[in-house]
């Protein structure tokens, strides 16, 4: 049912997903090494599950079974551990990110919004998804979809009470002895998995229970960066040349200036992690710990004359 990459043993603090069928072959092949290079470094347990934990006939899809991990973990594996973050099986670390751990509250259940805080205008972002999706990607995409629904328009549309925020459900922290039984309750047991949500998952069911809660710690963009508002933003480009040498290029500067990089989505977007390989080769690890060594060293201007290049 799971298994543990990176041991556990008296760790507090511990990273789990769920990636079942095709989705674990895929999480080894292209997320696994960023999340052993972190893990390593802050001494975090790694916990994939690789079939869903409740297997009985009444059991929801697997994106709801992310609220059982907490329990699951407690009772079954460890009560030591303190702390859970799950992270979505599609989500690339950039190893040399601040341990997220220590920007925790174990009061609190830290998310990252998905509309406020962004370093672009949302609304500019998406207009250029749906602009680039219908001209390169289907000339039926329409231009004006429920992408582009605000926080209240969602909450709203599946009768909540309303939120001035949302957030990516596709990573959160939580404190296993705060918070398991309510990931349990208000969110696993509590609705029908006939539930009918704008998107088809758990996501708004998710913002409303943990807004609800009242219990929310909000983290930098930076800790959930999304590959598809960072490519349509920075690297449009790639809408319409498939060079996988300049996407890989393009993945590993976006992991340069974030922390985690989300591929969420189900269009051609999300596919390009599959580029090959962990982009953030050990040359490039090498070279975002020099920079980000010389970026902190207080500049001592001094002049060298004309400056031009020898050749």
């Amino acid at each position: 049912m799971y298994k543990i990459f990176y041991k556990t043993g008296k760790m507090q603090n511990v990273i789990c997903t769920i990636a079942t069928d095709k989705y674990f072959s895929s999480f080894k092949k292209y997320i696994l090494k960023s999340w052993m290079l972190y893990a390593k470094k802050y001494n975090l347990g790694i916990i994939v599950f690789f079939q869903n934990i409740d297997q009985s006939k009444n059991a929801k899809k697997t994106n709801w079974q992310r609220y059982l991990i907490g329990d699951f973990v407690t009772k079954n594996i460890s009560k030591k551990i303190k702390n859970i973050m799950y992270l979505d099986s599609d989500i690339l670390i950039n190893p040399n990110s601040p341990n997220i751990f220590k920007h925790h509250n174990d009061k609190k259940i830290s998310v990252v919004s998905a509309h406020k805080n962004l370093p672009y205008p949302l609304q500019d972002v998406l207009k250029r998804v749906s602009f680039f999706r219908k001209k390169y990607y289907s000339k039926k995409y329409p231009l004006d979809s429920t992408i582009f629904l605000t926080p209240e328009q969602k909450y709203k549309f599946h009768n909540f009470k309303v939120f001035n925020d949302f957030y990516c459900s596709g990573m959160f922290i939580f404190n296993c002895k705060n918070f398991n039984s309510f990931f349990r309750k208000k969110l696993y047991e509590k609705y029908n998995k006939n539930f009918k949500s704008l998107t088809g998952g758990d996501q708004p069911s998710f913002n409303f229970e943990v807004n609800n809660l009242g219990s929310v710690k909000k983290l930098n963009y930076k800790f959930q960066a999304i590959w598809l508002y960072e490519m349509a933003w920075k690297y449009p480009f790639l809408y319409k040349f498939k060079n996988t040498k300049i996407i890989k290029e393009c993945i590993s500067a976006s992991l340069m200036e974030n922390y985690f990089l989300h591929f969420a989505g189900a269009w051609h977007e999300s596919d390009m992690i599959e580029v090959g390989a962990y982009p953030y080769d050990q040359k490039s690890y090498r070279e975002k710990k020099i920079l980000d060594l010389y970026i902190k060293r207080k500049v001592k201007p001094k002049s060298y004359g004309l400056i031009k290049p020898k050749n």
